[in-house]
């Protein structure tokens, strides 16, 4: 079941079930990407149609963020549950690492990725982690973005974990999903909380859906607009839509 938040569709899914959707694509060969949406993302497809059009392309869209959550359960979505992205990343490596599955790490710095690979295999000796590569902070020419396709593909990687943030790692996925057989799936900020660069919010702040201010004290400079603009617009827009839906089922 799914809903739209805004303009955006949003999965009901758990850890369990997306890890065996993700599964079942690495079995079928099956290209792909997963999105896990926040409000930032939901923002950004309200405010851009081309990136809305990314989104909706997304095998599956999981709920990152609490206001998500509980958005689609007060559209109808009674089971719906947070799919965190780090999580997500976690709960696969630990499947792949039982039915030996390979992953591949695409973004982040080289420090941020070497620290990453070091704690994950600390966690899962067994995984498979067939590569990864820090792309430059900046716009890839052709020829550079072919190359590093090469490699995702040479490494025989079942999953590619894409650690750009948003947009451009749902950019670059969309972009490049015919182009690999392997399942791309968009975490953000997972490498620099895995790899212990970025403290992550209690689990009692995230659950009371205040993620976002112990972020913005960590990063103030860089998450001000998106946590304090973008927050209060979805906030305005997103009662506008629990209004008109309560209404219309009211009118049923």
């Amino acid at each position: 079941m799914s809903a739209f938040i805004l303009s955006t569709r949003v999965d009901e899914t758990t850890y369990e079930d997306a890890c065996q959707y993700i599964y079942s694509l690495v079995e079928k060969k099956q290209n792909g990407y997963i999105v896990a949406a926040n409000v930032h993302v939901v923002m950004t497809a309200y405010w851009n149609l081309q990136y809305r059009k990314i989104v909706d392309n997304a095998e599956l869209v999981v709920s990152d963020g609490m206001p998500l959550v509980l958005g689609l359960k007060w559209l109808g979505c009674r089971t719906s549950s947070r799919v965190y992205g780090p999580d997500l990343m976690h709960f696969w490596c630990k499947y792949a690492a039982s039915i030996g599955s390979s992953i591949y790490f695409y973004g982040g710095s080289v420090n941020t990725l070497k620290r990453l690979s070091k704690n994950i295999k600390e966690s899962f000796p067994s995984l498979k982690i067939v590569g990864m590569h820090s792309p430059p902070f900046r716009p890839l020419t052709k020829e550079e973005e072919d190359n590093d396709l090469n490699h995702i593909n040479e490494s025989g990687a079942d999953v590619v974990f894409v650690g750009l943030g948003c947009p451009k790692q749902e950019e670059w996925m969309y972009r490049n999903r015919d182009k690999t057989s392997a399942v791309m799936v968009g975490v953000g900020a997972a490498f620099r909380f895995h790899s212990g660069e970025v403290n992550q919010a209690p689990r009692w702040l995230m659950k009371l859906s205040m993620e976002w201010l112990f972020r913005l004290i960590q990063e103030p400079r860089r998450l001000w607009s998106r946590y304090l603009i973008t927050n209060s617009a979805f906030v305005v827009l997103f009662s506008i839509q629990l209004i008109k839906y309560h209404l219309n089922r009211a009118i049923r």
